[in-house]
């Protein structure tokens, strides 16, 4: 069955998902971290994308991103994805692809998903048991979020603003909405969603949506091959 294209479409939030080759490590050092957020926010400034969360996993990472234009997000992964395993190549004295093929994204519903994907993306340290809490894992936006940190990465998507009238409400907010977790309906949506590249949300949304794109956005007859991989 041939592969769909990637759908990006602008003004709509997107899950991106980029896993190492074999699940193997794609960060050997701090530094290793560091250089990967550098990336994301010199390329997402460039391609005029705003990056609404995110989290550097050892073997992978996730992001919450919503493109300025059709071309931003496919122009700005490329980018990080080519600058990233150039130098970490040659750090770490090896050569060849670094990343397990093209990376995987979904449109998302902002009001219904928006949140929750959030949550979802800064919970994964805690359901791989690398920490206890979010707010120990350095390399999130939770921290961000949480009023700990200031992460000039980030570009707070307008739903935010909804949690409180406060800088600190909008914060003990975020870190409850955080601390309380997602529904398994809901994380099996998000994750299955990813996964399979069909947008994400109502209907009415899905409708909508299929309006401004010819790519198919939902899921064909029963019968059809789907993906089992699970990705934490």
């Amino acid at each position: 069955m041939a592969r769909l294209p990637r759908l990006s479409v602008p003004g709509y939030p997107h899950h991106i998902i980029q896993r190492g080759n074999n699940r193997q490590a794609i960060f050997a050092t701090e530094a290793d971290y560091e250089l990967m957020l550098r990336l994301i926010a010199e390329n997402a400034a460039k391609y005029a994308v705003a990056v609404h969360a995110y989290v550097l996993m050892p073997n992978h990472f996730h992001l919450l991103a919503t493109p300025g234009t059709a071309n931003g997000l496919p122009q700005m992964m490329q980018a990080i994805g080519r600058g990233y395993v150039r130098v970490f190549n040659q750090t770490q004295g090896r050569s060849g692809t670094l990343w397990e093929g093209r990376y995987r994204s979904n449109v998302i519903q902002a009001d219904r998903y928006l949140l929750a994907c959030m949550a979802y993306i800064e919970l994964n340290p805690v359901r791989a048991c690398i920490v206890g809490d979010a707010g120990e894992y350095p390399w999130s936006s939770h921290l961000h979020y949480i009023g700990q940190r200031v992460d000039k990465l980030l570009t707070p998507h307008p739903l935010i603003w909804g949690l409180g009238n406060t800088p600190f409400a909008r914060e003990a907010a975020y870190a409850e909405m955080v601390q309380a977790g997602i529904s398994m309906a809901q994380q099996q949506d998000l994750t299955t969603s990813t996964l399979t590249g069909w947008a994400l949300g109502g209907t009415d949304f899905v409708a909508d949506l299929q309006k401004r794109t010819e790519r198919r956005l939902v899921k064909g007859k029963p019968g059809r091959p789907s993906l089992s991989k699970e990705f934490k």
